[in-house]
């Protein structure tokens, strides 16, 4: 249940707090006055869809928070899932909304849109007049049944159906390749030897044999080089050991003298160990060094052959690596690809056996729960003044689906003489609307849903059929909150809580929200009756009321 809501900026308002309470709050005000602000509002904190433009005039960002009181759901697995501080029945939930983006926050841990989903699903419905023309359309019709069902199975099924299509596409895909020419596979065995042939060691065997033959063509010069530095390190007389043996004898002699100078004759000995080291390694590395001029050949060779093969296969030595990989896939593919195909259609044969087996059970499932769900939308619509009403829901066989072989479709007759027709058909605004009201009042029982917002909802209905709505609303805001726009006094007067929207016009626009309490409920709704306030509207409101 929603308790309280917290907006800034938001389009034409600065700063709004306002508490909801149980039962049935109403919302009423002049047409145009920015009644839908609110309910759009709760929308987007839910994660609907929202641009900058929602910012208002001069202002950085808006802000969007709620406070939910969680008495029905049990939310601690999902917000251990995703790693959200749990605060017992509170929940608080904010979105900000800033030029460049937006955030969600629960309890203060950012959230993402998946989260918010089934947040969403748990806690909100939210009824408005474009979702009544969506609720028409023949396609959501089976997603309603589904949803009233719930039947495990179903969601079995689609995750089979999903596997059983892709087992289709790999057969597509094997057929694709069968049909591959013999020209062609010879041209894919030829680039599969020629990569495979050339046995690249690794993704970096270039660069090894580039510094490889760098040393190999400098050879001399390295051995000259290297010969010089240790002859200077270590060779006749004059050399650097010779000086460092002088430098140590006059060290030692001091250290008799001054055993302070022991420590730096110890690190004269270790520079003495290393030098001698030093020129013992470039002795040999000048005695290793050969004119190979064979070795020199057999890298320009490989060095050339792996040259060739980037320039082919994607310049450098792992795409090549990976490219011969695709290949050698491909390849098999077409190789095996008779034997693969049988298997294939074996298994495609199995699964599509298994899906139309689960696929009639989901459908024996759904004609029984909706001669159930039928019986009840009658029984609610009756209620709604339409007395003569018949609904049913009508079901044609289909192949495949991912909603199984079933296509169903509304039907109603609210005119005894009338036979059943899709629903599209046949309901005018204001049976639309009943249709709807009674489709959501058994689903929203059946889902446990905290809060159900209706948005104009009485759109194209007046009289006894107001009272029936009036007094449906009312009956199903005992066992959930209820947030409705309404321009019917009839409705209004059944409110736990009564908002009146009102919009000014001054050096800027703005939209202020007042509770109604006492009297000036009383005023409201006798506005809403007869469109001004007078002794005869505040009489009949007050009758309203005590209804």
């Amino acid at each position: 249940m929603l308790t309280n809501i917290l907006i800034k900026n938001y389009i034409l308002i600065d700063e709004l707090e306002q508490d909801f309470s149980k039962g049935l709050n109403i919302i009423t005000g002049e047409t145009g006055a920015g009644k839908s602000i609110l309910i759009n509002a709760i929308d987007i904190a839910f994660g609907a869809k929202a641009g900058k433009e929602v910012i208002k005039t001069g202002a950085e960002k808006a802000f969007i928070e709620l406070t939910i009181l969680n008495e029905k759901q049990n939310i601690s697995p999902i917000f251990e899932k995703y790693g959200i501080d749990d605060n017992g029945e509170e929940i608080i939930l904010s979105r900000e909304i800033s030029q460049t983006g937006s955030r969600s926050r629960v309890n203060g841990c950012l959230v993402n849109q998946e989260f918010l989903k089934l947040l969403r699903e748990m806690f909100l419905d939210i009824h408005s007049q474009h979702q009544a023309y969506t609720f028409l359309q023949p396609k959501y019709h089976i997603l309603l049944l589904d949803s009233y069902i719930k039947n495990p199975l179903l969601e079995v099924y689609k995750k089979d159906f999903e596997e059983y299509k892709n087992l289709l596409s790999e057969l597509d895909r094997l057929n694709n390749a069968s049909q591959k020419t013999e020209e062609q596979m010879d041209f894919l065995k030829f680039q599969v030897e020629e990569i495979e042939g050339a046995n690249i060691v690794s993704p970096t065997e270039d660069e090894e044999l580039n510094n490889e033959l760098a040393v190999l063509e400098n050879a001399e010069k390295l051995k000259e080089l290297t010969g010089s530095s240790h002859w200077s390190l270590a060779g006749d007389d004059g050399s650097i050991l010779d000086a460092l043996y002088e430098i140590k004898s006059s060290l030692s002699k001091a250290s008799g003298m001054d055993n302070s100078l022991e420590t730096s004759e110890s690190e004269l000995i270790e520079i003495i160990d290393s030098v001698k080291a030093l020129s013992s390694s470039l002795n040999d590395y000048s005695s290793s060094m050969e004119n190979d001029t064979a070795r020199i050949d057999e890298v320009q060779e490989r060095l050339f052959l792996l040259d060739k093969l980037k320039r082919k296969y994607g310049g450098s030595l792992e795409k090549v690596v990976k490219t011969g990989i695709n290949l050698r896939r491909e390849l098999e593919g077409i190789e095996f690809s008779t034997q693969n195909i049988e298997e294939l259609e074996q298994k495609i044969i199995l699964a599509e056996n298994d899906l139309n087996e689960k696929a009639l059970r989901i459908s024996e499932e759904r004609k029984r729960q909706g001669c159930i769900l039928s019986k009840l939308i009658v029984e609610k619509l009756e209620k709604l003044e339409l007395p003569k009403v018949k609904f049913e829901i009508g079901f044609d066989k289909t192949e495949l689906s991912p909603n199984g072989v079933d296509k169903v479709e509304f039907l109603i007759s609210t005119n005894v003489s009338e036979n059943l027709k899709p629903l599209a058909k046949v309901a005018s605004g204001g049976e639309i609307s009943r249709v709807m009201l009674a489709i959501k009042a058994i689903f929203a029982q059946a889902d446990n849903i905290d809060t159900v917002i209706f948005d104009e909802i009485d759109t194209g209905i007046s009289g006894r059929t107001s009272q029936s709505v009036a007094e449906e609303v009312k009956e199903l805001s005992n066992f959930m909150q209820i947030i409705m726009i309404t321009h019917q006094a009839i409705i209004a007067s059944k409110s736990d809580r009564h908002f009146y929207v009102k919009k000014t016009q001054g050096d800027t626009t703005k939209v202020n929200i007042y509770v109604l309490e006492g009297e000036n409920k009383l005023m409201g709704i006798a506005e809403l009756a007869s469109g001004e306030i007078t002794e005869e509207s505040m009489q009949f409101a007050k009758t309203l009321i005590q209804v």
